[in-house]
């Protein structure tokens, strides 16, 4: 198939960036869409121009590296799907494709499609794991969990922290990353007693990164490769009210 795309390059943080047009040939609908990015930059290479930068790494959906807005919807058209999971065939012969990077003022571009985001590194490192002291391993059925609550901490964990829930909000609100981050934690019992001050803390960096708030659109909810429920922004809010209300004690 033949396409033509219109790609957001950007030298670096402080220069003024534009789309630019480039028409590719002979696009196999087997290859991923990165791989056809790959493609165009050999193109661009044997030419003597600068090649198109963009995050990737695993390319098998589990790093969140990835991170593409692709016709004005983060990863792309597809649900559930990361930029690498996302192949050709989901478009067809003669598609304008718009290919962006996450916009987000927490996440400033670096060059290209590339984009900071460390803010993301700054929330984890506030509260996103436990220090308490848990001793020493325990076997498998040691520490009974109900499995309605062992099925929800897995379904929070799967967060690849790719950023996509940021993207898709009109608020760049970072609500679900912080959420899943929290909630899996939450929900065990090695991490109760460090649940609420986990979620006041990793609210507040959020805030100071320069993340929105939630007004409850769920975009994130839609975008979020890994189908995460926005519900988990509800039981982080119920914490984060809880840890807010005991610290005026």
């Amino acid at each position: 198939m033949n396409l033509r795309l219109h790609i957001w390059r950007q030298a670096g943080p402080d220069a003024q960036g534009m789309l630019r047009t480039y028409d590719v040939r002979d696009v196999s609908e087997h290859m991923s869409f990165l791989e056809m990015l790959d493609v165009l930059n050999e193109e661009l290479l044997a030419k003597g121009e600068e090649p198109i930068a963009f995050d990737h790494d695993c390319r098998e959906g589990i790093c969140g590296t990835c991170g593409l807005v692709i016709n004005g919807r983060p990863h792309g058209p597809l649900p559930r799907v990361t930029t690498c999971q996302l192949h050709m065939r989901s478009f067809k012969d003669g598609d304008e494709i718009y290919i962006e990077p996450w916009r987000a003022t927490a996440f400033p571009v670096l060059r290209d499609l590339v984009v900071d985001r460390s803010a993301f590194d700054r929330v984890i490192s506030k509260g996103g794991y436990i220090s308490v002291n848990t001793g020493n391993a325990q076997d498998g059925n040691a520490i009974p969990i109900p499995k309605k609550d062992a099925d929800r901490a897995f379904d929070a964990a799967a967060c690849i922290g790719c950023g996509a829930c940021v993207a898709a909000c009109p608020n760049s609100s970072a609500m679900l990353f912080v959420a899943a981050k929290a909630g899996h934690l939450g929900l065990l019992p090695q991490g109760q007693a460090e649940r609420s001050e986990r979620a006041l803390s990793m609210i507040l960096t959020a805030d100071e990164a320069g993340f929105g708030a939630c007004t409850n659109h769920y975009e994130c909810e839609a975008a979020c490769p890994k189908g995460i429920p926005a519900e988990f922004i509800a039981m982080l809010n119920k914490d984060f009210f809880s840890a807010a209300l005991a610290s005026r004690d």
